[in-house]
């Protein structure tokens, strides 16, 4: 865990945070067409109200258990998803999301998902230009970065994806659940490349994670989330372990 700084710089702030999807109930269209009715919109609330900040620098953890919110929480700090009422401000910070399924055009190379997916982070192509190498290398994908990401496995896609937000370094890292993808060898490679982009001091970083251990060993604050609203929030122990007592007495 990282040492805490006497000067307080907020880099995200979260306030009264409200994201609800809406779908059509199930209906019959024959039934539809015939009485000419208008299909109900069914609308559920996946974050209810929640508020927080986090300090330039700290880690933050997210845990909770399925449906309770997390992703669709870093989806919105991450652009993906717009508030239907609240507030992010990332306070001028650039922010990426690493989160396997989110992020490339199919039909497209991987070299092209490089170049879309750096200038989406904000990034020219002369800076892509210069880290262009670096994430083919670290990628291992070789001849492959010039076939359409279509055709490849989700080891590789994973690969990719976790090359390009890692080396395209920016201030703020949301990271949902894959501090190690791929293969073995890979997965050891990019674990060591996390902690290496976490330890450093001047980069924010929000990790959703089942795993207590992962939380524990990197965060220095947790928030425990349940059914859109934060239940918990403080110390990774604390939080963990109420977290842990909660989930047995629900098995």
């Amino acid at each position: 865990m990282r040492k805490k700084k006497e000067e307080k710089e907020i880099a995200i702030t979260v306030k009264d945070l409200h994201i609800a999807y809406r779908g059509l109930k199930k209906f019959s269209i024959k039934k539809s067409l015939l009485h000419l009715k208008t299909s109900k919109l069914e609308i559920f609330e996946a974050v209810r109200g929640i508020s927080f900040e986090v300090e330039k620098g700290k880690i933050l953890g997210i845990v909770g258990k399925n449906g309770g919110g997390k992703s669709t929480l870093l989806r919105s700090i991450a652009g993906i998803f717009s508030p239907d009422k609240g507030i992010i401000n990332l306070h001028g910070n650039s922010v990426s999301l690493l989160s396997i399924g989110v992020g490339f055009q199919p039909t497209l190379t991987g070299r092209e998902n490089i170049y879309l997916s750096g200038l989406l982070l904000g990034f020219s192509e002369e800076q892509i230009n210069q880290k262009y190498n670096e994430i083919v290398e670290f990628s291992e994908l070789g001849e492959f970065i010039d076939k359409p990401v279509k055709t490849y496995s989700s080891g590789m896609y994973s690969k990719l994806a976790f090359s390009i937000t890692a080396i395209l370094e920016t201030d703020i890292m949301l990271i949902d659940e894959v501090l190690s993808v791929g293969d073995v060898q890979f997965r050891a490679k990019s674990y060591n490349k996390m902690r290496e982009l976490i330890d450093d001091d001047t980069r924010t970083v929000i990790i959703v994670s089942h795993s207590s251990e992962t939380l524990q060993s990197l965060c220095d604050e947790v928030i425990w989330m349940h059914e859109g609203k934060i239940k918990m929030q403080g110390d990774p122990d604390e939080v963990i372990e109420k977290y842990e007592e909660f989930m047995k007495v629900k098995k």
